[in-house]
């Protein structure tokens, strides 16, 4: 088992979840976080430090999408290991539905 990083993030991006991740598995995209599945070590420490609830556990049924899209963009993206201030409309975005298709950008983030 492993976490997953689902739409919730998008746009958001608090991450609160990368300084508490032992192993170092989160990358940065433009607008979003990814777990490299291969890296995680289920410890789950990263899934209630969420503010946007983005985190899951692969175990929830229909999270295949995002399965797909974390080991895929985790390979592409750099690592992230120290937060960094949110986006200035992170709170408001944080409940909008259907980010994926709005507003999903497969660009890369800064990383560290």
């Amino acid at each position: 088992m492993t976490y997953v990083v689902t739409d919730a993030c998008i746009r958001c991006k608090y991450m609160d979840c990368v300084e508490v991740c032992p192993v170092d598995c989160f990358y940065e995209g433009e607008n979003m976080l990814v777990i490299n599945p291969s890296e995680c070590i289920d410890c789950g420490v990263c899934e209630p430090e969420c503010p946007a609830e983005a985190i899951l556990p692969d175990t929830d049924s229909g999270l295949e999408q995002w399965m797909e899209l974390n080991a895929k963009y985790s390979a592409e993206w750099p690592n992230i290991t120290t937060k960094k201030d949110a986006p200035d409309d992170a709170d408001e975005m944080k409940d909008v539905e259907g980010k994926f298709e709005k507003f999903f950008s497969p660009e890369p983030g800064e990383g560290d």
